[in-house]
């Protein structure tokens, strides 16, 4: 049973809410991404997703963090595929919202965007187009303002 159910509203789709990251792994993380030269942040970002490898934001930013493409999309769609497995034990069953207005589902949003992005960086355009499909039917205000929130 997950930790935090799935809502259904009267006026829409039910909503998932992933539960929320080690507070360690977000602050590892948080320091990873600090580091200054490029290489060594992929590095540190890497050793944290070492550590904590359910960690999707991790998996996110490694993948912003590759060295090509497809070293980009290859951590993007672990990201993306931990994400569904993290989903589907938070309650979700295949539809509904997973809204980024939710700081915790930010993470798998944020490897999906990455694999749309990387997919059609590297010529799988079904797979862009796929991607950016889902990403608006689980938040119907796709994109958001800001992606590095």
């Amino acid at each position: 049973m997950p930790d935090r159910p799935v809502s259904f509203s009267p006026s829409g789709p039910p909503r998932t809410v992933l539960d929320p990251e080690p507070p360690a792994a977000v602050d590892a993380l948080a320091a990873a991404l600090a580091t200054s030269d490029s290489e060594s942040r992929r590095a540190a970002v890497s050793a944290v997703v070492a550590r904590w490898p359910e960690l999707l934001d991790g998996w996110a930013r490694l993948g912003e963090l590759g060295r090509d493409p497809v070293e980009s999309y290859a951590a993007f769609r672990v990201g993306y595929h931990r994400g569904l497995d993290r989903l589907r034990r938070n309650g979700w069953r295949g539809s509904g919202e997973v809204p980024w207005a939710e700081v915790e589902n930010r993470g798998f949003l944020r490897a999906l965007a990455g694999l749309a992005r990387e997919a059609a960086v590297i010529g799988e355009t079904a797979e862009a187009e796929r991607c950016e499909l889902f990403l608006r039917q689980l938040d119907p205000a796709w994109p958001p303002a800001d992606l590095s929130a």
